[in-house]
């Protein structure tokens, strides 16, 4: 099967067993997890427009409340974000 076939879901394989991306959500934190490892700050990352026009406050406080997330920029600095969120709306 070919490349477009795969990618808009033609060919012999049923719609249903097609590989199922990535959610919003779980793409939201793919790029904080990644953008804080390229060296960004969390508060840097939160404000940015990309993140801001994909995600209300609510998705965003969800967001540093992912098991990845957490990990990837630690429990105090989630927190620390999670308060400047709260304090912002």
């Amino acid at each position: 099967m070919g490349f477009f076939s795969r990618l808009f879901g033609r060919g012999d394989k049923p719609a249903s067993d097609a590989p199922r991306g990535l959610s919003k959500e779980e793409a939201l934190a793919a790029y904080v997890v990644r953008e804080h490892r390229q060296g960004r700050s969390l508060e840097d990352i939160l404000d940015d427009p990309y993140l801001k026009n994909r995600a209300t406050d609510e998705q965003r406080l969800r967001l540093l409340e992912r098991p990845e997330v957490i990990r990837a920029v630690g429990e105090d600095t989630a927190a620390m974000a999670a308060e400047q969120v709260r304090e912002s709306t």
